[in-house]
């Protein structure tokens, strides 16, 4: 579950990474919507993986993987 953690994070990370690359490359009129798509790819891509984590962790959680920390009730 660890391993897939990090995918994700780096999944998300590397999405986030694309669509900065689709913004800033190129200013011709023709190109801005082929850029918009890409860019708008990349970011439909990064939210999908940030809810998969979410999804994942939230499995973890549930089957016992992970545990919750923290202060204690009443404390």
């Amino acid at each position: 579950m660890k391993y897939l953690v990090i995918v994700a994070f780096i999944a998300i990370i590397g999405s986030l990474g694309s669509a900065l690359f689709f913004m800033m490359r190129g200013d011709k009129a023709q190109d801005n919507e082929r850029r918009s798509r890409n860019m708008e790819r990349a970011l439909a891509l990064r939210i999908g993986f940030s809810i998969l984590l979410f999804v994942c962790i939230l499995l973890a959680w549930k089957l016992g993987y992970i545990h919750a920390t923290g202060i204690a009730p009443g404390q």
